[in-house]
Formats: C-alpha cells, sequence, structure tokens
C-alpha cells in the first residue's frame, strides 16, 4: 500500500498551490482522491507523478487543455513517441510565433523610447504613442487558431 499524505504535504512536495490543486480536481485535469474517515483528502505516489507531470508541461507553456489530452493518452495507454513528437514541434511553432511578435513588439517600444526626450515637459512619445490610431504595422497580427487535435 503505497504512503497517503494531506493536501498540505501533497502542495510542499510538488511546488503547486493548495487552491490550484483543488482547481485541478474541479476541471478534470487531475483525479479527486478519496477520502478519510474524516473527510479530509488522502493524497498518493500516482498523484505526485501526476501534478509533477502537470507542473513540469506549465513550465514549458502547455496549455491545460493540450495536458489535459495528453494524459488521456496517458491514462489510456494509447499515447507514442510520434504523437508527442508531433505535439513538440506544434508547440515549438507556437515558441517561435511568440518569440516573433515579442521582436516585434521590442522594436516598437525601441523605436517609441527612442523618441522620448526624458525632459520634463508634458509632451511624451509614450503618451502619445499610446493614444495615436495604430498604423498597419504596428497592429497585431490576428492571433492564429492552434489546432491542438489532441486536446480534443
Amino acid at each position: 500500500m503505497s504512503p497517503e499524505f494531506s493536501i498540505g504535504t501533497l502542495a510542499a512536495m510538488s511546488g503547486i498551490n493548495i487552491e490550484t490543486i483543488r482547481y485541478y480536481e474541479r476541471i478534470g485535469v487531475m483525479s479527486k482522491p478519496p477520502r478519510s474517515a474524516a473527510g479530509y483528502r488522502r493524497y498518493t505516489d500516482e498523484h505526485l507523478k501526476r501534478l509533477t507531470f502537470i507542473r513540469r508541461g506549465r513550465e514549458l507553456n502547455f496549455s491545460l487543455e493540450v495536458l489535459r489530452g495528453l494524459l488521456r493518452l496517458v491514462d489510456g495507454h494509447t499515447h507514442t513517441c510520434a504523437e508527442g513528437r508531433a505535439l513538440a514541434l506544434e508547440h515549438l511553432g507556437d515558441i517561435r510565433g511568440k518569440i516573433a511578435d515579442l521582436k516585434r513588439l521590442e522594436r516598437a517600444m525601441t523605436e517609441i523610447a527612442a523618441r522620448c526626450t526624458g525632459k520634463p515637459v508634458p509632451d511624451c512619445a509614450l503618451v502619445d504613442a499610446l493614444f495615436s490610431a495604430p498604423t498597419p504595422s504596428s497592429q497585431s497580427q490576428p492571433r492564429r487558431q492552434v489546432r491542438r487535435s489532441i486536446a480534443r
């Protein structure tokens, strides 16, 4: 029989906040644990393993929906390395898109900051830029609909 522990101990062991653990239970990415005779949640090493998986996935910026789909594959023992690779490559594309967006943002902020004089006058390039209508080149690209077949 594996050891059982409280939600506080699970939180400390996993590095995940108690409220977040409860949230994961509510949304179904983590199963609700059995309760003790006194009504307390009793977690096992399997819960800790699953939380570690979720935490690591979130650190890599996977959405909860993608993680939910991946966990369904793991739970059903139907996952393949090919599916994992496809997911990783898709996520890598998302990351590269975000990097490109951040580079555009960096260029825009560099341009705005270069126009700032820094003098104690009411004219401010940053404030002016925020009040001005966006130009076609400064408008964000429409957000891509990311296909997440694994999450469905």
